[in-house]
């Protein structure tokens, strides 16, 4: 039996993995990264973010041309079917794992592929593809296996008409009809493009509201686009069963309703990859969800082992993934410029997309904060009307007295990047962060950016007698 000796052993090859590897490395450590899947990246280049968001692309390809007079969209929409667009994921994953494998073999980080469980806190066992173990110790371990979809008992997810937000990659046909239980960010995000492909929709939320983290009129801006785009919204509803069969679907709610589909996608909750592990050989456990609890240096009860990633829960987005792997390297191996990741901007990908940073409106009002509201809806900018993004709103909201921005809340084409000009100002100490950056600064004409200046002209205005 071989036994290697690195500095940090991660488990995992995701961004978070993939980050607290090169961080080490680049301070002359050696790193090596185990992962079940043969080649790098891990679920969220595989089956997550990068999937997902280049399935929205062509989709989103698909209603811009339906928009366009000129074509006709009837001969387009017959192009563009579900296993036609996945081919083109297809194309994406593989630049990105070109890609990223470049990173390993030029920062010599060690690529194991088998499945990992603890000896004890230095050692790791390895089961390989050929199924022969290895042992390889380290110094330090940092786990960042990720989450895999929540499936309840009682459905037969081998069944060809049941799926979860990682199989519903693997779906060869196009539903004419899909149930979406689940109305998180990943059931908004799928309802929208399943949408825009022009399925028809049921999407099934527990709760009174979409998105309940989001700004009220936010989450009211995506029901009303859904409903719009043909989703049937249906609110505080609870799962009693499915009935699966080779026709179709049935979801029974308690409620007492039937809901008939084609096919069902299930995107209720996410569970963290920890029950092959053997935490147990480490006196270490994971709660309910299978999460690990770390402290803001992502140290774990263990002194020499860290987690980080979807594995420790919240924000369970690959932007904070990439930061706290290298905070978690950085505090591993003595080095200052880690950070705990506690303010991380909203992105969420539907169609239009949404993005946030900072309080909204409900938290300031409850926190008994004076503050004012500056608009800019997308229709009334110049490039808004010349792109034809005629739904979309930008908001800010910021003190009454010190004009400080509050938070910074955008629904619209290109959220997730407009939204970064705002947390930049936010960010700057003192007087930096008020609303008179945008009133003081020029911004290019036409572009959304402009929407900034817009906003905060509107909000001052309503300060005025």
């Amino acid at each position: 039996m071989a036994a290697f000796d690195y500095d940090v052993i991660i488990l995992g090859a995701g961004p978070a993995g993939e980050s607290a590897a090169l961080n080490a490395v680049k301070h002359n450590k050696t790193a090596a990264i185990i992962d079940d899947r043969p080649e790098v990246g891990g679920a969220c280049t595989h089956k997550g973010t990068i999937p997902s968001k280049a399935l929205r692309g062509g989709v989103m390809t698909l209603m811009r041309y339906h928009s366009n007079p000129i074509i006709q969209a009837s001969e387009l929409s017959a192009q563009f079917t579900f296993p036609r667009l996945l081919s083109k994921v297809a194309d994406v994953i593989d630049k990105q794992v070109r890609m990223r494998s470049k990173f390993y073999s030029r920062n010599n980080i060690h690529h194991i592929c088998g499945s990992a469980s603890f000896i004890d806190a230095n050692s790791i066992r390895v089961k390989l593809s050929d199924e022969t173990f290895e042992t390889l110790t380290a110094k330090t371990i940092i786990v960042a296996t990720g989450s895999h979809p929540f499936r309840p008992p009682g459905i037969d997810f081998n069944h060809p008409r049941a799926y979860d937000s990682d199989t519903i990659l693997d779906m060869r046909h196009t539903p004419s009809k899909l149930v979406i239980y689940g109305a998180g960010v990943i059931g908004c995000e799928y309802a929208s493009i399943f949408a825009g492909l022009g399925i028809k929709v049921d999407l099934i939320n527990g709760r009174g509201r979409l998105l309940e983290f989001l700004d009220d009129e936010i989450s009211d801006a995506l029901s009303y686009h859904l409903r719009s785009i043909g989703v049937v919204v249906r609110h505080n509803e609870v799962f009693a069963h499915a009935d699966l069969s080779d026709d179709g679907v049935t979801v029974h709610l308690q409620s007492g309703k039937r809901i008939r589909g084609a096919a069902l996608l299930w995107c209720n909750g996410r569970t963290g990859n920890t029950s092959r592990l053997a935490l147990e050989n480490i006196g270490l456990s994971a709660d309910a969800r299978g999460n690990l609890d770390v402290d803001h240096s992502y140290q774990t009860a263990i002194e020499n082992i860290y987690a980080v990633g979807d594995v420790i829960g919240w924000p369970s987005l690959a932007s904070a993934a990439y930061n706290q792997g290298r905070a978690a390297s950085s505090a591993a191996l003595g080095l200052e410029h880690g950070k705990y990741v506690d303010d991380v901007p909203t992105g969420i990908y539907t169609i239009p997309e949404i993005s946030s940073v900072g309080k909204t409106e409900r938290e300031l009002t409850e926190a008994c904060v004076p503050y004012e509201v500056g608009r800019a809806f997308f229709k009334d900018t110049a490039r808004g009307q010349i792109s034809g993004a005629d739904s979309g709103v930008l908001k800010i909201l910021f003190h009454i007295d010190t004009l400080e921005i509050l938070g910074v809340h955008c629904f619209g084409r290109e959220a997730t990047e407009i939204i970064h000009i705002g947390q930049a100002i936010m960010k700057q100490p003192g007087e930096g962060n008020t609303i008179n950056y945008f009133l003081t600064n020029t911004f290019n004409y036409p572009t959304m950016a402009e929407a900034y200046r817009i906003a905060a002209l509107n909000g001052v205005n309503r300060l005025a007698n």
